[in-house]
């Protein structure tokens, strides 16, 4: 079924894009753009930077900014169809991994709305590269990296002070409509060896461990590449200078909803996130986690912002002589070539964090001004040779969803870049930190 915001944006048929002027917003991986006499809706642009560690564009990758923009739309558009949601209701029936009383929970409430009409998101369609015609099902004959989505204010909340301590105030958002929900949703199918949850979790004592495992859900001890019985779902604030890691509690809170909507949003993720497994699943990933935004829009929960391979973590485990690597086809793999390439950067980076966090500043800001006066590295190059591997990995998943090449033919190719990459780090006489980071036992 059509979802409800395509249907009303459907009057939207051509979009020329000599018209849009200049981004009301830009940020590092997108530009938001004004639509003439339309102040309901507007249109992205996916840009082919790249940014990690919250340190704004430092890298591009070529042709990413359309492959990005169409796989958004086709998942977006497969999110609004009642069929996609049938299949994932099969995939959570039949998971044999799933701890069942999670199974009974993703089975009762929302799937059944979800199979019966699709979910509400705020996507409208794709404009023509070159006529500026809006598709609003199917692709247009020229693919581009514009999308029309539906508008929802965003508001932040209000920087304040406790005693010495810099504090924000959400209170407002219990009394806003049609607004976008001030938390990023991350969904934890697994948990890596490189995520931020794992890493914080082994710095803790054991006794913080098991209060740490109860308060992301884990019914055990964590582990680097297992799959959780239960998926996990975890939040970080949205609108403040440094994404920052909340409980439930404090995320109900900051949400301005009501606890059973917040629920719902909760199942919503974890849904959405398996409607994605079983697309990269279809080219012979594993996903390990994704982050979702959400909208309030009445008593409805809206699906919003970016997905795509800057959003979510999928793996390919490849044997290589005597060593298995785990293999990224998304931006982790950026951000583990920073780790493992550029590390006198990176700790400049977490230290500039540090010291912002206390003072209540923009680490960003603090991280410049550093570079400039010499005290720390420039923001490095990426090297050419390990940017066309990322590359290739971007238009082998965009042939995927496209339906270009099948999905074993893409899984094979997708294969040979993974060998192509430790190829890299082995002639960079980087395989041990590889090995360290991305092995496995």
């Amino acid at each position: 079924m059509t979802n409800q915001m395509a249907n009303a944006a459907s009057h939207i048929s051509k979009v020329p894009l000599d018209v849009l002027r200049e981004p009301f917003y830009e940020g590092s991986v997108q530009r938001l753009y004004a639509i003439p006499d339309e102040p309901d809706y507007m249109v992205t642009e996916t840009t082919a930077g790249g940014s990690v560690f919250d340190v704004g564009t430092i890298f591009s990758i070529q042709g990413s900014d359309v492959a990005r923009a169409v796989f958004r739309h086709v998942l977006y558009s497969g999110l609004a169809k009642s069929e996609t949601w049938r299949e994932v209701r099969e995939a959570v029936e039949s998971s044999g991994d799933l701890d069942d009383s999670m199974r009974e929970m993703l089975l009762e409430g929302a799937i059944d709305k979800l199979t019966e009409h699709g979910a509400m998101t705020h996507h409208c369609g794709m404009v023509d590269a070159q006529s500026g015609e809006v598709k609003h099902e199917g692709l247009p004959e020229n693919e581009s990296a514009f999308n029309i989505v539906r508008r929802y204010k965003i508001e932040k909340p209000e920087l304040s002070s406790f005693l010495k301590h810099s504090v924000y105030d959400y209170s407002k958002f219990r009394n806003l409509d049609k607004n976008v929900v001030p938390l990023e949703c991350i969904v934890r199918f697994g948990i890596t060896s490189g995520s931020s949850v794992f890493r914080k979790y082994l710095k803790l004592p054991d006794a913080q461990r098991r209060s740490f495992e109860r308060e992301l859900g884990s019914d055990g001890e964590l582990q680097a590449w297992q799959y959780l019985a239960t998926p996990i779902v975890d939040f970080t604030s949205k609108y403040e200078p440094e994404d920052r890691a909340v409980t439930k509690q404090e995320a109900l809170n900051m949400s301005g909803l009501d606890a059973g909507a917040f629920n719902e949003m909760g199942k919503l993720a974890i849904l959405g996130g398996w409607a994605v497994r079983v697309l990269v699943e279809k080219m012979g990933l594993q996903l390990w986690d994704l982050k979702w935004e959400f909208a309030r829009d009445g008593d409805d929960l809206v699906f919003v912002d970016t997905i795509d391979t800057d959003s979510f973590r999928a793996t390919s485990i490849l044997n290589d002589g005597e060593d298995r690597f785990v293999i990224h086809y998304n931006k982790q793999a950026m951000r583990d070539y920073y780790r493992i390439a550029h590390g006198e950067w990176l700790a400049a980076v977490g230290e500039a964090k540090k010291d912002a966090r206390a003072a209540g500043t923009a680490f960003v800001d603090l991280l410049r001004a550093r570079q400039e006066s010499g005290e720390v590295p420039e923001d490095p190059q990426v090297d050419s040779d390990f940017l066309s591997i990322q590359v290739e990995k971007m238009n082998l998943i965009k042939d995927c969803i496209l339906q270009h090449r099948d999905g074993s033919a893409v899984a094979q190719a997708l294969e040979d870049c993974g060998k192509r990459e430790v190829d890299f780090y082995t002639a960079g006489s980087w395989r041990d930190a590889l090995r360290e980071l991305n092995g496995l036992d």
